[in-house]
Parts: C-alpha cells; sequence; structure tokens
C-alpha cells in the first residue's frame, strides 16, 4: 500500500511540474517538490 501512494503522489508531482508552466506560485512550487520527495521516499522503501 505504501509503494502505491508514493506512486501515486510522485506522479502528482510530475503533474504538478508540468502544471508550473502555467502558474508560478510558491505554494505551488512547494507542493511539488514535497509530493515529488514523499512519493520518492514511499515508492523506495
Amino acid at each position: 500500500m505504501g509503494r502505491l501512494f508514493g506512486l501515486i503522489l510522485f506522479f502528482i508531482g510530475v503533474g504538478m511540474v508540468i502544471g508550473i508552466a502555467l502558474t508560478e506560485s510558491v505554494w505551488v512550487n512547494l507542493m511539488c517538490v514535497v509530493c515529488l520527495l514523499c512519493g520518492y521516499h514511499l515508492f523506495c522503501r
């Protein structure tokens, strides 16, 4: 279950990276980094 949740979070982060082209918000950038890091950590555990 942790690997699946990590994979989902990672790809949410990837989608946010794509969405950054549309908006330049600090909160979006922060959430993107958090999703990528947490997702990678959960998936590779």
